[in-house]
């Protein structure tokens, strides 16, 4: 796994070799960060389910304005941080030790909103539409932001959770990305 494009271009990124994590394969990080790439200079961002950092480092290394990395696990942010020190992008980087629903509630107090959101919990679970309900809840996705729910392709997501309406997806293989925006008023 490596970052694709930008200031950090070819930079090889490291994983960490746990079931728990799975990293997004290089092809469909790229085909991401073509449909996004209209969202991203000056973009605030933010990855729920962070693993090693590959999503919201693609995004800084593409010019994203700040980057904010959740992850429960200690030894993926461990990662986290040695590939953030690996591309020089730390400065505008923010790291969150935790679960989605603490940060979510954090990043409310604190007044951050952000304009990109991803989301690529474990497959079997509920926590993306979980994750999506809150964030519409607690009102912390900035008026023409989008989220992207990475999930297994036979996943099937509502057109319609909470606020946010399907926007776009994609099938990439067993893969396939969801993007949705919230409805217009």
């Amino acid at each position: 796994m490596r970052v694709i494009a930008g200031s950090a271009r070819g930079i090889p990124l490291e994983t960490i070799e746990e079931q728990t994590t799975r990293p997004t394969v290089d092809r469909v990080k790229e085909n991401l960060f073509n449909i996004l790439m209209p969202h991203i200079v000056d973009s605030v961002v933010c990855d729920f389910f962070s693993g090693s950092g590959s999503l919201c480092i693609e995004a800084l290394s593409r010019g994203a304005e700040k980057a904010y990395f959740v992850e429960r696990n200690p030894k993926a942010m461990d990662c986290i941080k040695r590939n953030l020190k690996k591309t020089k992008l730390e400065e505008r980087a923010e790291l969150f030790q935790g679960s989605y629903i603490e940060a979510i509630e954090d990043f409310k107090e604190k007044g951050i909103s952000f304009d990109l959101l991803f989301l690529d919990p474990p497959h079997a679970s509920d926590y993306a539409k979980d994750a999506m309900i809150r964030i519409k809840d607690l009102d912390i996705l900035a008026k023409d932001g989008i989220i992207i729910i990475e999930h297994h392709a036979k996943q099937n997501f509502e057109e319609v959770i909470g606020s946010f309406s399907l926007w776009r997806r994609k099938k990439y293989g067993n893969t396939a990305l969801s993007f949705y925006i919230k409805e217009r008023e």
